[in-house]
């Protein structure tokens, strides 16, 4: 795994149940701003046995990713939804409630 993917990873572990983060914000978190399709490459490469919580990942919108096949989408939304997260009739996550707001770690 590169350094960037484990970054990546590690982010993503780190989203609690029942809460979600952009695409671009576990760019960020993950000391790689502007790289929000990374993130996603990353994700979807992964093993199905590797324990990250994927899911967990929405787009800017509040959506789920369109992919390939919808048999993910449904997925994500049937894991999501076993979480608590509750999406709208237009099929979006309300971002200000669900939202992943990370604490700062204080620096050494």
């Amino acid at each position: 795994m590169s350094t960037a993917a484990a970054k990546i990873t590690a982010v993503v572990r780190r989203i609690p149940p029942g809460k979600v983060a952009t695409y671009g914000q576990v760019a960020s978190l993950a000391g790689l701003p502007k790289n929000a399709r990374q993130v996603g490459t990353v994700l979807k490469s992964l093993p199905d046995d590797s324990g990250v919580p994927w899911q967990r990942v929405v787009n800017s919108l509040g959506r789920i990713s369109e992919r390939d096949s919808s048999t993910f989408e449904g997925l994500q939304r049937f894991l999501l939804e076993g979480e608590g997260v509750v999406f709208s009739e237009t099929d979006r996550i309300d971002l200000n409630e669900y939202r992943w707001q990370p604490k700062r770690r204080a620096k050494s």
